[in-house]
């Protein structure tokens, strides 16, 4: 059965679900907006109702942004971070994650990931705490919530803040618990591929309504809410939404609960299908995480059943199957943004692989793909995995072949 990459039948003929998803919800909403005769967030409603009713689902209070890096860089500026503070990340994430913390003239220190569930890992933090520590921000990988009892502990032994980053994580619930149950802040991104969208946008999530206040004003250029002096308080940026983003937003979280309900349904089903083929291991669950969102249906390649596969030709090839699927991040530090840190005395490259396998592992032979396969039927499902152990069986007989 040769591969579509050859020249052979696909395993997928047809699409998965379109995503963005919309109807007219979008539609009567995007004329709502059009129709108030505001298009900003000063004068106009969208986005105030959008951040009560997301703040209401998530339990807190929502200030929507453009961007879920300007909400990360938001929050940062809100807790004072001062240049040469040092900020924990996972060596294993999207480079927001970092980056937002080097705009914010802090070191970013990457700390390894769990090895099932792709988090931040707990057991790791003491090795790189120091005294210039002052926040941890765990992120919750695809969805699946990072252990906020371990991390929490920690960082309230150590009077360190935490801050999540919860770009993935729409709707998620850890041992009963949302995202805003934990009061710290959390920041969202509502970009394009996101579990729910405006094609750019992002929300800080706060704790209580306390801060609300403050955090307005350094999203409106150091404006207080109401100011008709340019009054600016603090030399902050324009990270306002348009009301455009809002009304969208309004519509796409009307349907995240049904729509998270049927990507853990559809998991159960590719993920077992998936530990069906050899050499081949979707990531795990902590039971404690009892809705993941699933962002990204994601897994990785064994090498020692996979000797010398490309994992990228892997992706390659199933892309050409039909399959929306995507090489893994590579890890923080073997970006060109880290390697402005040099000059901090922070450590190069190979120490820093040494340090943090698990993330050396989830870059060189990882894989995800995009959430709109969870979106459909069980069928589906067994779609992506034939096409999964079609590419490894046909790759595998090319290697013998040689």
């Amino acid at each position: 059965m040769a591969l579509a990459l050859d020249g052979g039948h696909p395993v997928r003929r047809h699409d998965f679900p379109a995503w963005p998803y919309h109807d007219d919800t979008e539609r009567a909403a995007l004329i709502r907006a059009v129709d108030q005769g505001q298009w900003w967030r000063v004068g106009g409603s969208e986005i105030t109702s959008f951040e009560a009713e997301f703040g209401e689902y998530h339990g807190g209070t929502t200030l929507a942004v453009t961007n879920g890096t300007h909400a990360l860089e938001l929050g940062l500026e809100l807790l004072g971070l001062q240049p040469g503070d040092e900020v924990i990340v996972p060596a294993f994430t999207f480079i927001s994650t970092s980056i937002a913390v080097q705009r914010a003239g802090g070191v970013p220190v990457p700390v390894d990931v769990d090895p099932v569930t792709y988090c931040l890992d707990p057991q790791a933090l003491d090795a790189v705490r120091t005294p210039r520590t002052r926040v941890v921000i765990p992120v919750h990988m695809a969805g699946h919530v990072a252990d906020m009892d371990a991390i929490g502990t920690w960082a309230a032994r150590h009077d360190i803040v935490v801050f999540q980053d919860a770009a993935h994580a729409h709707g998620a619930v850890w041992s009963g618990r949302r995202i805003g149950d934990f009061g710290t802040l959390a920041a969202f991104s509502f970009q394009n591929g996101k579990l729910m969208t405006a094609g750019e946008g992002g929300a800080l999530l706060l704790p209580s309504a306390e801060r609300f206040d403050e955090a307005f004003a350094r999203h409106s250029c150091g404006r207080p809410i109401g100011d008709t002096s340019y009054e600016h308080l603090t030399p902050s940026s324009n990270y306002r939404m348009t009301e455009f983003a809002g009304a969208v937003l309004r519509a796409q979280l009307g349907r995240l609960a049904e729509q998270n309900a049927r990507r853990e349904s559809r998991w159960k089903t590719l993920s077992a299908a998936l530990r069906e083929i050899p050499g081949v291991l979707p990531q795990g669950r902590d039971p404690r995480c009892e809705l993941n969102p699933h962002y990204m249906a994601m897994a990785a390649l064994d090498p020692s059943a996979h000797p010398g596969t490309d994992r990228d030709l892997v992706v390659r090839a199933l892309v050409a199957e039909g399959i929306p699927a995507f090489v893994n991040y590579p890890p923080v530090y073997r970006t060109k943004a880290h390697e402005a840190l040099r000059g901090n005395g922070l450590p190069d490259t190979a120490e820093l692989a040494e340090r943090n396998p698990v993330s050396e592992h989830l870059g060189a032979h990882g894989f995800w793909l995009h959430h709109r396969v969870l979106l459909g039927t069980d069928a589906d499902c067994a779609d992506v995995a034939e096409a999964v152990a079609k590419v490894l069986s046909e790759l595998a007989g090319k290697k013998r072949s040689a």
